[in-house]
This record gives structure tokens, C-alpha cells and sequence, in this order.
């Protein structure tokens, strides 16, 4: 199975899908990590564009096709992208869960993306403006949503693990 966190920054994305993979021993391929690593490489200059995400889309692939869950991080902001993930799940031949997590209080949004600590050395954190302007296209299909304003991410785990992962 994939499953893919889509959200843009601060909204809870990171804390769910990580403490998904920690506890079903999923394969987490967080797109942050991976264009900082590519950053850091000096193999390219700073705005890696869609780098990260190709890289991404081979490792899920790969891993898919082993037999492992995949837990993909990703702000997932166009189209382009949606669709290049369901082609890798139809090419594992696995089913594709996409989750979108938003924060409907902006207040809350807000204070997250401010206050944010970061744990990628060298990642620049969003600035609030930075996501306000952020480019993120409407969905075609919409997805699972999960609102961190009215859900906490514990509960957040255990639902998506209910409804998606529990081999019912």
C-alpha cells in the first residue's frame, strides 16, 4: 500500500505520517529530508524543483515492490504530482491512500509555522507568508481529510490505522 500525506506546511503532515510509519514499520519517505540531502550534495543549485519528488517516486516504487507499506510526506501541491503518485501505485500494482491533513484554525496554522522546530539540518523553515502564497491546486479526487484543528495526531494515527491499515 501507498499512502500519501499531502498537506501544505504546519499543518500536522510530519508528527501523523512519521508516527504512522513508526508504528506499522512502514517505509517514510519524507520530501524534506530528500531535497535538503540533494541541497546539501551541491549536485544542484538551491531550488531543486521537482528533484526531490522523482528521487521519491523511485524509492517508493522500489520499496513497493518488496512487499513494504510506503508513507509518503509531501506538501503534494499540484496535480502533476497526485498523478505521478497514483502511477507508481498502479505500477506496484498496490492500492493508493491519499491523505490530505489541513489546519482549519489559521490562528493555529499559523503559531505552528512560526514556532516550528526544525529537524533537518540546513532546512530553511516556511516563513507564514511563504505559506499563505503557497501554489496548491484543488484536488481532482478528493481524499481523505484530516483536520489537526479538531483531531489530535494520536487520534489521527489511530484512524487512519483503523480505516486503512487494519487488514479488515
Amino acid at each position: 500500500m501507498l499512502v500519501v500525506f499531502s498537506g501544505l506546511p504546519g499543518t500536522g503532515k510530519t508528527t501523523i505520517a512519521s508516527d504512522l510509519a513508526n508504528r506499522t514499520r512502514a517505509v517514510y519517505l519524507r520530501i524534506d529530508t530528500i531535497e535538503q540531502a540533494i541541497r546539501n550534495s551541491g549536485a544542484l543549485a538551491q531550488d531543486v524543483g521537482r528533484s526531490g519528488y522523482m528521487v521519491a517516486y523511485e524509492l517508493a516504487l522500489s520499496n513497493l515492490r518488496f512487499g513494504s507499506t510506503v508513507i509518503v510526506d509531501c506538501v503534494n501541491p499540484v496535480i502533476e504530482s497526485r498523478k505521478a503518485w497514483s502511477e507508481i501505485a498502479t505500477r506496484a500494482g498496490v492500492p493508493l491512500v491519499n491523505i490530505q491533513v489541513i489546519c482549519s484554525d489559521k490562528r493555529e496554522h499559523q503559531r505552528r509555522v512560526e514556532t516550528r522546530e526544525i529537524d533537518i539540518p540546513g532546512l530553511m523553515p516556511p516563513t507564514w507568508k511563504s505559506v499563505l502564497d503557497h501554489e496548491y491546486e484543488a484536488w481532482d479526487n478528493a481524499p481523505f481529510n484530516i483536520d489537526t484543528a479538531l483531531i489530535t495526531p494520536s487520534d489521527a494515527v489511530e484512524l487512519i490505522s483503523r480505516r486503512f491499515l487494519s487488514g479488515d
